[in-house]
């Protein structure tokens, strides 16, 4: 390829000191739009299907389910240390149980049930007697409370009955306002839900059902779980009864107001969900005012919904502040949100790509804190890990099942592997923030599985590193020199490379891994073009497999590039254009992103219109096909939600991408998005980045950085470098000069 390379090397003034000409002005105004339409999901009836329907609500630790019900308000509820199992089996996440407020508004008017991201509060509204009701809820990080509050434009209206119940049949409590259920699980762990009911106006008094009120003009219910769960393996994964903390954490938010609460909750979700504005272009307003299940049913159809699509982006982002706050475990293969003790696959840590998945757009769109419960949870497992791997291998170092729980026990099958790839997640967190402190809690653990490929990789007669004995997930035969395996310690033994040289540590170690590396098996190129998945040229063209574990060299990983490898990234168009472009949810969420690394902005927008269509829940039949619920929750089927982490990750690497030391701006910008503009998304090495764009061609973008530091651009074939103050900006235009 043919690189017209500026010759100025730009250096950009501080942000504000910048003379800015009207028509940059207009372009930044353009850039720094919310996204088109609003960011509500809204339904004219309530959910009947907890799959398909309800609508999800969390605050990385706890989270609820709402059915926005007339006769009755449903709310499934959720708190992530809520599993079985112990360090010799994965167990599975539990179901903690429901909260019910009876209210027998049959026969309303004017129904509207919605929840809004931008603020993550549901709200059902309706008419009823002339009286207008209305509900929010919302799951509160800072108070750590689940709220629901009840009005109505006139005093005294609010009459009913607050019940729960205990999925797992546990000791019920009611003690006036306070509704409470405790139990322990077959492994030992304690468990305990309190909920709390505060009225204004009328009477409120404890029955054998639950918490009545009667004649209320407001009513506040408080909901909290927890459980014994610690996350240390030497203090045999259990803490203190939950007990005392709920009650402290229940009193504390029940003396404050509501809109407190509210104005609380409001300042800690914004400040991360508002870093990100993504305009893909306006819809028809017809569409855009039609609720969301019918929107999407048109959408399926084949109609033109750009904001919907920015909606689903942005519905990504939500559900990974949900479910993954400071201090909680990671999102699992639901997030926090799942209705059953027996959920499909455990509702575990799938660590052949699902938990990885769930991070990709983590640092990218900008929820830097959201990261933090992944490398919590592979650091905490890491003693058990150990033991378990050098009794099954007689290595150093670490791996893991691919099915993992919270206390280091893991079932089904051995994936050697699964442990470097989880390594290349945690490394690019370091990527993207350049955080050394996080660097120096992060190396050992590069170097423990670092160790592990070590003392496993076995020499062919030529010399060539080979892993033995593995598989491509999830299907194919046993042998040595499987290419997902290759790829991931290709990876592994790179971002070893770099941590180790940037702390400055081990510098024979570091020698000794670049050797290995050296010798590592490359991709190779099949007889059909292909990029092979085994080391043996066996690959059928006529493989649909939904898992296309040959690309991790492309995506997530950086081996592969059309810019640096353009021969093996062709072999991966090849291999991509055999699978296909229709499978499960996750898989298609996978190829988008594969796709937007092959700079193919339709084919992403191609598949991202198939995960997009309306499914129906099908139960677990993931052969049906993927797509996405009407609440938007991706579907396998079932509900997967690393389909919905996958898609937001890939719609914002076909707007940025950063994986081969340079930033590329609208690398695999879609025919179908001619005008549009994004802010906030992030780029490796500390950068930020705004873009607006006109006509399918860049006008403007905006490079931060809080480090500062050069940043070298790409837009098509235009490269420049600039320097980017500390704290300060750049803008350049599409010649990328300012």
């Amino acid at each position: 390829m043919e690189i017209r390379r500026l010759q100025n090397h730009a250096i950009c003034p501080p942000a504000g000191t910048m003379v800015r000409g009207m028509f940059v002005a207009i372009l930044l105004l353009f850039a720094g739009r919310a996204s088109a339409g609003d960011l509500k999901l809204w339904y004219a009836q309530p959910a009947q299907d907890w799959m398909a329907e309800a609508l999800p609500i969390g605050n990385g630790r706890v989270g609820g389910m709402l059915f926005g019900g007339l006769d009755s308000e449903h709310v499934q509820f959720n708190e992530d240390t809520l599993w079985t199992g112990d360090e010799n089996d994965t167990g599975a996440y539990q179901d903690f149980g429901d909260l019910f407020i009876d209210l027998s508004h049959q026969g309303a008017t004017d129904y509207r049930r919605e929840l809004d991201l931008s603020d993550a509060v549901h709200s059902v509204s309706y008419e009823l007697n002339g009286v207008h009701y209305r509900r929010e809820a919302f799951c509160s990080f800072p108070d750590q409370v689940l709220v629901i509050h009840l009005t109505a434009n006139k005093p005294g209206r609010q009459s009913g009955l607050v019940r729960r119940v205990d999925a797992h049949k546990g000791q019920l409590t009611i003690d006036k306002n306070l509704i409470s259920f405790k139990g322990a699980l077959t492994n030992g762990l304690m468990y305990e839900a309190e909920a709390m009911v505060v009225s204004q106006g009328g009477t409120l008094h404890a029955e054998s059902g639950g918490v009545r009120f009667e004649n209320a003009d407001v009513v506040t219910v408080l909901l909290d779980a927890g459980t014994s769960y610690l996350p240390q393996s030497d203090k045999k994964w259990r803490g203190e009864d939950p007990h005392r903390r709920l009650v402290r954490q229940l009193d504390a938010a029940a003396r404050k107001s509501f809109d407190v609460l509210k104005a609380n909750h409001l300042g800690d979700y914004q400040h991360l969900f508002s870093r990100v504005e993504l305009n893909l272009g306006s819809s028809d307003p017809a569409v855009a005012s039609l609720p969301t299940d019918k929107r999407m049913a048109a959408y399926t159809a084949g109609g033109a919904d750009p904001e919907l699509e920015a909606l689903f982006f942005q519905m990504g982002r939500y559900l990974l502040i949900g479910s993954s706050r400071i201090g909680s475990l990671p999102a699992n293969l639901q997030g926090i949100w799942n209705n059953s003790n027996s959920p499909p696959w455990r509702c575990d840590y799938h660590a052949d790509v699902n938990v990885q998945m769930n991070y990709w757009p983590a640092d990218l769109t900008n929820l830097s804190e959201c990261f933090e419960p992944l490398f919590d949870w592979v650091d905490s497992g890491r003693a058990v890990h150990r033991r378990q791997t050098a009794a099954q291998f007689h290595t150093r170092g670490w791996t893991t099942r691919g099915e993992n729980g919270v206390y280091g026990g893991s079932t089904w099958e051995w994936v050697p592997a699964a442990s470097a790839w989880l390594c290349q997640d945690l490394w690019d967190h370091y990527s993207y923030t350049h955080d050394r402190k996080y660097l120096q809690k992060l190396y050992p653990v590069l170097k423990e599985v670092c160790e592990f490929w070590e003392d496993r990789l076995k020499p062919l007669p030529d010399g060539t590193l080979v892993a033995p004995m593995d598989f491509s997930p999830e299907h194919g035969p046993v042998e040595d020199g499987v290419s997902f395996v290759q790829q991931l310690v290709y990876d592994l033994f790179t971002n070893y490379l770099d941590a180790s040289t940037a702390l400055n540590l081990d510098s024979e170690h570091r020698q000794k891994i670049a050797i290995l590396r050296a010798r590592l098996l490359a991709p190779k190129i099949g007889k059909w073009g292909q990029l092979q998945e085994w080391m043996v040229d066996r690959d059928d063209p006529n493989d649909k497999h939904r898992h296309v574990s040959h690309m991790i060299a492309l995506y997530p990983g950086h081996q592969i590039s059309p810019l640096t490898t353009p021969q093996l990234a062709d072999a991966a168009k090849v291999s991509l254009n055999a699978r296909g472009d229709e499978s499960t949810g996750w898989a298609m969420a996978w190829r988008i992103n594969l796709w937007a690394r092959l700079l193919d902005g339709d084919h992403c927008y191609r598949l991202l219109r198939n995960q997009l269509r309306l499914v129906k829940d099908e139960g677990t039949n993931y052969e049906a096909g993927g797509g996405t619920y009407s609440n938007l929750l991706d579907a396998h089927p079932p509900f997967q939600i690393d389909g919905n982490f996958g898609a937001a990750a890939g719609i914002a690497e076909m707007l940025v991408q950063s994986q081969t030391g340079e930033v590329q701006l609208l690398p695999a910008l879609p025919g179908a998005w001619p005008a549009g503009s994004v802010k906030g998304l992030r780029a490796r090495g500390g950068f930020e980045v705004d873009i607006a764009w006109h006509d399918g061609k860049l006008a403007v973008a905006t490079i931060r950085s809080a480090l500062g530091g050069t940043c070298h651009l790409r837009y098509g074939q235009t490269e420049a470098s600039i320097q980017v103050p500390a704290g300060g900006s750049c803008r350049v235009n599409a010649r990328l000069s300012d």
